[in-house]
């Protein structure tokens, strides 16, 4: 086994028992960057400098004694994460130069433990699609098949852990954008609990579904990731101020009694058959560890997608506003400031965010404010409910986490209904503001990874990584990576 395969616990120890070096670990790793990268296109920006002075600072910091869970491990971060003097562009030309003066508080709370920051990761222009194929920077490819997509929108945080190019990388889920990656590439990936992760310094997409996640080779690294990120932010007014357990420590307590619902609106005729079947394979294993399964509905998941594109794309319509030319970011030569903001903002933004800022801005347009978005945050209750009820019978819901494996590259770039509907799984996940995780449970026939959805109650993070922990440990999905 290579330095580039090791998990975040076996490099700790590693580096712990001094038979290994930060440098060395990160040497490797951007050696591994500069070998396949030209095939992946994971990373915006790799900070080889940056990566190789964090890395001697995490030594001198292993030889003074203090070695915490992420000290000297090189990570990687989505570029939606600012980072003080490091160019954060968000996937978009119009942030193409854009350096921040302020960084995210999910990465200086990784930065407090030493860890190496290995660059900047390719996603959808802000964070806006499902395949990573809507970046300004190039298509990310799926390490398992270059011809299909990594999923999206952090499609480069999960390539760049599936091909190995990171040790566990950060990501954004807005209705997908971490689990439904994490899935097609074959590696763990947790959307917390809405509040659970600080927002302050993502840039934002769709600020009441945004939440900030780890993707990682295994669900024991995915725990020491959240323990380091998760926590009170008073700079954000979103963050909750409660306690954040150790969620590494409780992973080895097994599933026996734990109830398990199966949602029949996520168990459709229109499935995959390959899906259906490491569905139906997880189930069996899941019994087999003496979980106990309970037949659940979620009667509004129907309404779901509709009133998810409702309430994002005016969100977005709302946030992206600012990138008007003035303040920061791309500004064209223009004979006045309307023409300014016209052109500045059409030279700047891709198709997709385009489209979505129409629909949002349609959305909150007068006589159409109630029929349209009063009625999509009325249905999200409704689907916040059905969420609510259902935990009431159950500790965990068990469903797929995309309908399909990963599709090639190009198949549904012009069809955003189709596109959209790649998320079908995930968004009410992100409507009802609770926490779910995707894990490796499978391949189709032609070697693409298939995940397994683990959706918890609010703030039940450390029950979703013990029944993950348990799956894996029973079965050898995860120890499987890509052949490139």
């Amino acid at each position: 086994m290579t330095i580039s395969d090791l998990t975040i616990h076996a490099l700790h120890s590693a580096l712990k028992n001094k038979q290994i070096s930060s440098v060395e670990a990160t040497t490797a790793m951007l050696e591994r960057i500069n070998s396949v990268e030209p095939q992946v296109c994971s990373f915006i920006t790799v900070t080889s400098e940056q990566a190789l002075a964090d890395a001697r600072a995490a030594d001198k910091r292993i030889a003074s004694g203090d070695c915490q869970p992420l000290t000297g491990i090189p990570l990687a971060i989505k570029d939606i994460f600012l980072t003080e003097g490091i160019r954060t562009t968000c996937g978009s030309r119009i942030l193409e130069s854009f350096i921040p003066p302020y960084s995210a508080s999910s990465w200086e709370k990784l930065k407090a433990q030493g860890t190496v920051l290995l660059g900047k990761l390719n996603q959808d222009e802000f964070a806006m699609g499902s395949s990573n194929e809507s970046s300004a920077y190039g298509i990310t490819r799926n390490p398992w098949d270059i011809s299909c997509i990594p999923g999206g929108s952090s499609g480069g945080s999960a390539a760049a852990v599936a091909a190995r190019e990171a040790v566990a990388t950060l990501g954004t889920d807005t209705g997908g954008s971490i689990r439904q990656p994490a899935s097609h590439c074959g590696c763990v990936g947790l959307k917390p609990t809405y509040g659970r992760v600080s927002r302050y310094g993502v840039i934002a997409y769709a600020s009441s579904l945004d939440q900030v996640g780890p993707l990682t080779r295994d669900v024991a690294d995915c725990a020491l990731m959240l323990e380091a990120i998760a926590g009170h932010d008073p700079k954000d007014s979103t963050s909750v101020d409660t306690s954040v357990p150790k969620y590494s420590a409780g992973l080895a307590s097994g599933v026996k009694g734990l109830k398990i619902g199966l949602p029949k609106e996520y168990f459709i005729d229109g499935l995959d058959p390959d899906v259906q079947h490491a569905m139906t394979a997880a189930i069996e294993t899941y019994r087999r560890l003496g979980a106990e399964f309970v037949d659940i509905s979620l009667p509004h998941t129907d309404y779901a997608v509709a009133t998810y594109y409702l309430i994002a794309t005016a969100e977005a319509s709302s946030n992206l506003a600012r990138y008007d030319g003035v303040r920061f970011g791309h500004r064209a030569e223009a004979a006045g400031l309307l023409d300014m903001y016209t052109k500045s903002r059409s030279e700047g933004f891709g198709t997709e965010v385009k489209r979505r800022i129409m629909l949002g801005t349609y959305a909150l347009s007068s006589g159409y404010y109630d029929a349209y978005y009063v009625k999509a945050q009325k249905v999200r209750t409704l689907i916040m409910n059905d969420f609510m009820s259902a935990f009431s019978h159950v500790d965990v819901m068990l469903t797929p986490v995309a309908p399909t494996p990963a599709f090639k590259i190009g198949e549904k770039i012009n069809d955003p209904l189709q596109m959209y509907l790649s998320d079908i799984f995930t968004i009410p996940v992100n409507l009802a503001g609770t926490c779910a995780m995707s894990l490796p449970a499978g391949f189709s026939a032609h070697g693409l990874p298939i995940g397994l959805q683990l959706i918890g109650k609010p703030f039940a993070e450390e029950t979703i990584l013990r029944a993950g922990y348990a799956f894996e440990q029973a079965t050898e999905w995860h120890t499987r990576k890509a052949s490139i």
